[in-house]
């Protein structure tokens, strides 16, 4: 079975538009042929072109069925077909007036496409093969001779005719298919460099993995020591009411470390089972949004949910509400008072928009943010957006931030309606 890949690979693609082109250029070369036999005024070899004719539909033929198999199209078999088509050329135009035949200038088109399409050796291997056919065609050739005098203008105009023709069909093949050629190699170009952006984005990640995981290890004896030393603090000043207060906020903060890391591996747990469970956006959005606050109690915020109809559902992946966290921090330490928080949806997204009141992101470093260990605040690590932009471009979706026009920043968290439903 054919891979999408090896539909969609650029040299599949440029084999089927060469053997697009082959095709019109056989229609147009029997043509010719018939027009000549029909009139009956150039006594050619008939049987010997209808042969040649013959070898280039075969060879369309062979190729339609090649391209149907599931093997890749190399560079080297590329080239073998251009050569071919070099070839049947020759052989036509030697039994139809050699250098004389006003198509001989044909050779340039399959040239044009080695030299878009293919490293300069094969371009340089096809031009010696071009310039050796049409050298041979200068000496040894079928002559073109008039059945009668009287023809000699009509074979004048026809040959002008053929010159015209000839240019019209190689500019239309060099402007058309040569730039889609083109084309289709630069996309395969830029979805390599994709692919390496994205494998250097995962090796990124694998190595903040890899620390995290040694970290949360790390954490658990120190937040169990904080959480016996609260308790004997808030028992010593019971009788302090302020300092109570104050304790009681410590220990929920420590509370909430402790259920963060056991969140990390129940998370690894149930994405090693693949066991998630489906949620509708807004019940995802405002569980995270009740946690979110737990972490932030100084932050104060409004929520908006403008989405009409039934809302989509989701099966959110651990990563991606760790995302949704990162963007809500991200915002408060802007600034934490009078957050703006937008749900919407339509029949292909959800956007959840977050909207601070801070000083916004400078242009000058606009373009630096999200890249690993980069950060506009002192305090941080630099991870959080490169970790949110990871997560959710794993989900299919965008993250963007954005100088708002009245003040502040805000922040597009785009995700496709159909995350992971199967």
């Amino acid at each position: 079975m054919n891979t999408p890949v090896q539909l969609l690979s650029a040299s599949r693609q440029n084999l089927w538009r060469l053997n697009l082109i082959r095709m019109l250029v056989l229609s147009a070369q029997a043509g010719s042929v018939g027009l000549v036999w029909l009139l009956d005024f150039l006594p050619l070899p008939w049987q010997s072109l209808l042969v040649t004719l013959g070898m280039s539909l075969l060879l369309c033929l062979l190729t339609t069925l090649r391209l149907r198999g599931p093997w890749p199209v190399t560079e080297q078999e590329y080239a073998v077909q251009l050569g071919c088509d070099l070839m049947i050329h020759s052989l036509l135009l030697y039994f139809s007036g050699g250098s004389t035949n006003p198509f001989v200038s044909y050779y340039l088109v399959p040239l044009t496409i080695a030299a878009a399409t293919l490293p300069w050796v094969y371009s340089m291997l096809l031009s010696a093969l071009a310039l050796t056919g049409y050298t041979v065609l200068l000496i040894w050739y079928h002559p073109l001779r008039l059945q009668h005098v009287q023809h000699e203008e009509f074979l004048i105009s026809l040959h002008l005719f053929g010159m015209w023709l000839n240019f019209a069909l190689s500019a239309a093949f060099i402007t058309f298919f040569v730039v889609k050629m083109a084309g289709a190699l630069r996309r395969q170009d830029q979805l390599q460099a994709e692919r390496r952006e994205a494998s250097l984005r995962d090796q990124q990640l694998l190595a903040v993995a890899t620390q995290a995981a040694g970290a949360a290890h790390e954490l658990g004896t120190p937040l169990s020591t904080m959480s016996v030393l609260l308790k004997d603090l808030r028992h010593d000043h019971r009788n302090d009411p302020a300092m109570q207060e104050d304790l009681a906020l410590l220990q929920d903060q420590v509370m909430l470390c402790k259920q963060t890391l056991q969140q990390l591996v129940r998370a690894a747990e149930a994405d090693r089972r693949q066991a998630t469970s489906e949620l509708s956006v807004v019940e995802w959005l405002q569980r995270g949004l009740n946690r979110w606050h737990l972490m932030r109690p100084e932050a104060s915020y409004r929520y908006h949910c403008l989405g009409q109809g039934e809302p989509p559902c989701l099966l959110p992946p651990a990563d991606l509400t760790q995302a949704l966290l990162n963007v809500l921090n991200n915002a408060a330490d802007a600034c934490p008072d009078q957050l703006e928080i937008r749900l919407d949806w339509d029949e292909q997204w959800m956007l959840i928009s977050i909207r601070d009141h801070g000083p916004g992101v400078p242009l000058a470093i606009a373009e630096q943010l999200g890249r690993p260990f980069f950060t506009t605040k002192g305090k941080g690590f630099g991870l959080g957006l490169f970790l949110t932009q990871a997560s959710v471009a794993r989900a299919g979706g965008t993250v963007k931030l954005y100088n708002h026009e009245q003040g502040g920043t805000l922040t597009e968290l785009k995700l496709p309606r159909t995350l992971d439903l199967p």
